[in-house]
C-alpha cells in the first residue's frame, strides 16, 4: 500500500494554525538570494502559485498571499511520525520521501474486513487528522506508488493486472528522473503503453539501465526492498496485583514501584521523563489514566512521585484495580551533573525552578505557565514568541532602547481618542466605556509594517499615563486625517 500526502507541509501547518484553512499561503526558503516557494496550500495553487516559484512573483499573482518560513527537513520528521502512527495497521512501514509512505500489508487487511475496509480505515483517519491523503494497494511498490498519484479508476489493483493497469498512466508514474521524462516527452511517449512493448535493447540504449529497473519493479519482475521504520522502545513498567486494590495508599505504593523501575532505566541511558501516563486497569474491564509533564527531563523518583500524587484524586478505582502500567510517552536527553549544593543564582538552569514549575503545572495546568523570548521583528505582534521549554535560547536580545508594555494584547483594541492638534498625543481616550484623561505622554514612535510579509498602514505609538497613574500603549494607524483610527495595544506595569 502506497500513501501519498498531496500537501504534506501545508496540511501540517494548517493543523497547527486552523485560522489559515481558508487563506492562501506558502512556505519559502532562501536560495541564491531569492525567496523560493517550497510548499503552497491548495488555495494558493488554485490561484496559479506553484513550488519553485519566487515569492515576489507569487505576490504579484495574488494580493492576499501569506508567506511563512520553510523548516528544512520537516518532511522527513513528519513522514516518520506518520509512519510510526501507521504501525498500528502493519509492522512494516517505510518512509518514501518527499511526500509518501509505503506499507507492506501482507496478512493484515483481513483484520479490517478486506483491502477495501483496510484502505478506507487508514485514509479516513488521516483525512480526519487534517491530511489530504491518497492511497493505493497493488502487488508491487512501484504500481501502488503510481496508482496513488496518477490512478483515476480504482485504488485497489487486482493481482496479475500490472501491465494493463500501467498502460494509460504517464511515464512519470514510473518514478523516473526528470531528464529521462524530458527525453520521453520529446520522443512523443505520453503514456507507458506507447513504449512498454518496445524491445529491452532499444529502451536500454535510449534511456539506460535505471529506466528498465523502474519498469521491471512496477511490473513485479524485479524485487524492491524497503527500509522499515524501527519504532522506539517504549519506557514502560507494569505492576500486576494479586488482589484488586482501591485505596489511595495501595495506588501510591504501585506508583512508587513503577517509577523506580522506569527511572533506573532512564538514568542509565542519560534520559529524563518529560511526559508520563499512568494507566489503571480495573476488574470491570475499564481503564482510567492520568498524565503528568515536566519542564525539563527528570529521572528523580521523588519529584515525579509528587507530580503523580497530585493526580491520584482523579483515579476512580471502582471495584478495584488489578494492573498498573506506567509509560514515559516523551523523554529527552539530559546532562548528568554532579550532585552538590549550588551557590549563587543559576537562574533557568536551577533544577529547583523546574521542579517548582512542574508542581504548579500539576495544580493549575501546564497551559497557565508560559515563557517568552524575543523574536527578530519590529512589528510588535511578531516581536515575541513562546518558548517551548526552559532550555530554549533566544536568537536575539530584548529591545531596551524603547519602552515596551509588560502585557501586550494579542490584537489591538480600538479606542475613542481626543487630541488637541494633529500629530499630538491623546488628551483623552475611552476604553471599554471608561474615560481616561492623559496626564503624561511620550512619543510618537513610528513602527513601519514589514512590507515583505503583509501590506497596510504604519503605526505611531504613544506611551501615556492617565490621572490614576496607569500607563498604556496607544497608537494611531496611518497618517493623521479627518478621522484617524486609534488602538490600545498594551499595558505597562
Amino acid at each position: 500500500m502506497a500513501i501519498w500526502f498531496r500537501h504534506l507541509l501545508t496540511d501540517w501547518f494548517t493543523v497547527r494554525r486552523p485560522e489559515m484553512k481558508d487563506v492562501p499561503f506558502v512556505l519559502v526558503a532562501s536560495e541564491r538570494n531569492r525567496m523560493i516557494i517550497k510548499a503552497a496550500n491548495p488555495i494558493a495553487q488554485a490561484q496559479g502559485i506553484y513550488c519553485g516559484m519566487s515569492a515576489a512573483d507569487a505576490k504579484a499573482v495574488t494580493n492576499n498571499l501569506q508567506v511563512f518560513d520553510y523548516l528544512p527537513a520537516k518532511e522527513t520528521v513528519l513522514l516518520r511520525q506518520l509512519g510510526l502512527w501507521c504501525i498500528r495497521y502493519t509492522p512494516i512501514v517505510a518512509v518514501d520521501l518527499p511526500d509518501g509512505l509505503i506499507l507492506d500489508i501482507s496478512g493484515c487487511a483481513h483484520l479490517w474486513g478486506g483491502e477495501h475496509g483496510y484502505l478506507k480505515e487508514i485514509i479516513n483517519k488521516l483525512r480526519t487528522s487534517g491530511y489530504d491523503a491518497r492511497s493505493a494497494i497493488a502487488d508491487t511498490v512501484g504500481l501502488a506508488w503510481a496508482i496513488a498519484r496518477y490512478g483515476k479508476i480504482t485504488p485497489i489493483i487486482k493481482t496479475g493486472t500490472q501491465v494493463e493497469t500501467l498502460f494509460d498512466l504517464p511515464p512519470a508514474a514510473l518514478r523516473l528522473e526528470s531528464y529521462t521524462l524530458q527525453k520521453l516527452q520529446k520522443l512523443g511517449f505520453t503514456t507507458i503503453k506507447s513504449f512498454i512493448q518496445l524491445p529491452r535493447q532499444v529502451l536500454r540504449r535510449r534511456f539506460g539501465e535505471p529506466f528498465l529497473l523502474k519498469l521491471a519493479q512496477a511490473l513485479g519482475l524485479e524485487n524492491e526492498q524497503i527500509v522499515a521504520l524501527v519504532p522506539p522502545v517504549p519506557y514502560t513498567e507494569r505492576v500486576p496485583c494479586l488482589e484488586p486494590v482501591k485505596t489511595v495508599k495501595a495506588i501510591e505504593i504501585a506508583i512508587q514501584k513503577l517509577l523506580e523501575g522506569v527511572c533506573i532505566r532512564l538514568q542509565s541511558e542519560g534520559k529524563g521523563l518529560r511526559k508520563g501516563t499512568l494507566k489503571c486497569y480495573r476488574i470491570d474491564g475499564k481503564m482510567t489514566k492520568v498524565s503528568i509533564s515536566t519542564n525539563r527531563g527528570s529521572y528523580s523518583v521523588s519529584h515525579l512521585f509528587k507530580l503523580f500524587e497530585l493526580q491520584i484524586s482523579k483515579i476512580e478505582p471502582a471495584l478495584g484495580i488489578d494492573l498498573f502500567l506506567l509509560e514515559a510517552t516523551k523523554v529527552e536527553d539530559i546532562d548528568l551533573v554532579q550532585e552538590k549544593l549550588w551557590t549563587g543564582k543559576p537562574g533557568l538552569h536551577d533544577t529547583a525552578l523546574a521542579e517548582l514549575l512542574d508542581k504548579l503545572a500539576g495544580k493549575i495546568g501546564a497551559n497557565a505557565i508560559s515563557r517568552y523570548l524575543p523574536a527578530e521583528h519590529y512589528w510588535p505582534e511578531r516581536s515575541i514568541k513562546q518558548a517551548s521549554d526552559l532550555e530554549e535560547v533566544p536568537s536575539t536580545k530584548w529591545r531596551i532602547d524603547r519602552p515596551r508594555p509588560l502585557r501586550l494584547l494579542k490584537r489591538p483594541e480600538p479606542v475613542d481618542v481626543m487630541a488637541l492638534l494633529p500629530d499630538y498625543p491623546p488628551k483623552v481616550f475611552t476604553y471599554k466605556g471608561k474615560r481616561h484623561t492623559v496626564e503624561k505622554a511620550d512619543g510618537p514612535e513610528r513602527i513601519e509594517r514589514e512590507w515583505w510579509r503583509d501590506k497596510g498602514e504604519h503605526r505611531d505609538y504613544y506611551a501615556v499615563e492617565d490621572t490614576q497613574g496607569q500607563r498604556y500603549w496607544l497608537f494611531r494607524s496611518g497618517h493623521y486625517d479627518a478621522a484617524p483610527q486609534w488602538y490600545l495595544h498594551g499595558f505597562f506595569a
